[in-house]
């Protein structure tokens, strides 16, 4: 049975998230302060976290910040709020997802699912070393390391996914809802501009100027290319 933390100071809401999660087979334990929830995650081994932003003690921001920097888990960040500047910061923390309040139950339901199995799968693909190279970069697979002209530099588990995807796929003009389904695991009628965020994060670290990008192309009204 997976193991889900849920950081949630509302206590309604985190009964109600823990109820349709345990009628789904997840065990599910839940802390209602920030500086609770940090030490759990950080003393314990969970198989997801569910993250509130705003919580008494340390904010979620910090506490996505401190798993993240030890662990390689999926982190799946709440909030009330929906303006982009949470959620890129959010997502440049190395957060997985992004919800916004209100949401369905179920819906949290599917992208705890969607998560883990990307998870999974990621996992049972790094039976063999397999090294990439393209334009000064070097992406090691199996140890999920990326080198960019000799340099290691560090990426988050979708960053890395998503460079990986692109540059498996050369020259082709990928969209950014097929981007979405494919390395987020979920239809693309969810929220696309996570896409976005990463691409923005992609070019600070493999391009030399990433206002003018070489590499990752943004094809207008289409999607996005990695030239070769």
């Amino acid at each position: 049975m997976k193991k889900i933390l849920l950081i949630e100071d509302d206590v309604s809401i985190a009964e109600l998230q823990r109820d349709y999660l345990e009628i789904n087979d997840f065990s599910v334990n839940i802390q209602h302060t920030g500086d609770a929830g940090l030490q759990q995650a950080l003393q314990e081994n969970n198989d997801l976290i569910i993250l509130d932003i705003m919580l008494p003690g340390v904010n979620g921001f910090e506490i996505c910040k401190q798993i993240r920097a030890v662990k390689d888990i999926p982190i799946l960040l709440v909030s009330a709020k929906n303006e982009d500047i949470d959620k890129i910061r959010g997502l440049g923390l190395g957060a997985d997802d992004y919800i916004t309040k209100p949401f369905s139950p179920n819906e949290l339901v599917a992208r705890v699912k969607a998560h883990l199995a990307r998870y999974e799968r990621l996992a049972g693909s790094q039976a063999k070393t397999n090294t990439v190279f393209v334009h000064g970069i070097s992406i090691d697979k199996s140890a999920r390391k990326v080198h960019v002209n000799g340099e290691e530099i560090p990426f988050t588990t979708k960053e890395f996914d998503l460079l990986l995807f692109l540059v498996m796929h050369p020259n082709q003009v990928l969209s950014k809802e097929q981007l979405y389904e494919r390395i987020w695991g979920m239809e693309s009628a969810a929220d696309v501009s996570t896409v976005t965020v990463h691409i923005r994060k992609l070019r600070e670290k493999i391009e030399r100027d990433p206002a003018h990008p070489k590499f990752l192309e943004t094809v207008w009204g289409a999607g996005y290319r990695f030239n070769v």
